[in-house]
């Protein structure tokens, strides 16, 4: 057994339901039910008992409960007189940008929570122009940036590339796509969606330059304010319009539009997770670490 692994089973044990143990483990719900399952092969015995009211401990979930408990105490005290930190709760501020790939913090947040389980995160939804703006100030611990600042005082670590795909109209899809997806410049009868240059204006000035060397039309009207999902959608659904996504694009498609790679990955997304480099917090190192990984 993990420790991990028995933090998990304890989380749901006192939340009393799967949701609830993985909205405090930072996971999702589908990878704390493997955890469990997971466990529950290992000891050979059912640990919960899960119904329409949630899950609750079995005799012998109730059994490993209470060792459980006492086990993960031990090694928190363990870890704090090791590392000569106090088990108090921390909080660590997270921006994270739209459209961010839904897999990639929940793993990352699961594994700071095993190092650091006294540490809160909160996550806050923003541009990245603004979420620069929140680290320079000191009111964010960590960023999630479509680009990496050119600043000393900033360190970075490349978090997530994404090679964009198209969402565009069905017709439009059968009309234009090949085997291996969409070819840029045969977008250049459609108008692009995209997103204003306030939010990022290094990643902007680079997307609307390929597509400009491709043909493609950029109007400047990006500049007056955010385009939401439904817009784009409801664009890319007259069969006039496209708008870049990348595969893990979360939104459910409706009927009539369509998915598409662009061939030759033209368009390639980067995500830096950008932190202050006089940072000494063990929590924020585990958790930046994992981010890491996960561009490998």
């Amino acid at each position: 057994m993990e420790i991990r692994e028995l933090r998990a089973f304890v989380a749901v044990a006192e939340e009393g339901g799967m949701s609830a143990a993985a909205r405090r483990l930072h996971v999702s719900q589908s990878a704390l039910s493997q955890t469990i399952q997971s466990l529950e092969r290992q000891l050979g015995a059912q640990l919960l008992v899960r119904d329409y009211a949630g899950a609750r401990p079995t005799d012998t979930g109730k059994a490993l409960l209470e060792e459980a408990r006492a086990l993960l105490d031990h090694h928190d005290r363990a870890l704090a007189a090791i590392t000569g930190t106090a088990v108090t709760a921390a909080q660590l501020r997270i921006g994270v940008p739209l459209e961010f790939p839904p897999d990639v913090l929940p793993a990352a947040l699961a594994q700071l929570a095993t190092a650091h389980p006294s540490t809160r995160v909160e996550v806050r939804h923003s541009s990245s122009a603004a979420q620069l703006g929140a680290l320079r100030e000191r009111e964010l611990d960590l960023a999630l940036l479509r680009y990496r600042p050119a600043d000393l005082a900033l360190d970075a670590v490349l978090a997530v590339t994404e090679s964009m795909g198209v969402i565009i109209a069905a017709g439009r899809s059968a009309e234009i796509a090949g085997p291996g997806g969409v070819q840029l410049h045969k977008l250049s009868s459609l108008t692009w969606i995209g997103f204003p240059r306030s939010d990022g204006p290094p990643w902007h000035d680079q997307v609307t330059a390929i597509l400009r060397g491709h043909g493609i039309d950029t109007p400047s009207s990006h500049d007056e304010g955010p385009v939401t999902s439904e817009v784009k959608l409801a664009a890319v659904g007259t069969g006039r319009a496209f708008a870049l996504a990348p595969p893990t694009w979360a939104q459910p498609l409706p009927d009539g539009i369509r998915w598409q790679p662009l061939v030759g990955d033209p368009i390639v997304r980067r995500t830096w997770a950008v932190w202050h480099a006089d940072s000494r917090r063990r929590d924020l190192a585990v958790l930046v670490a994992a981010l890491d990984a996960t561009s490998d």
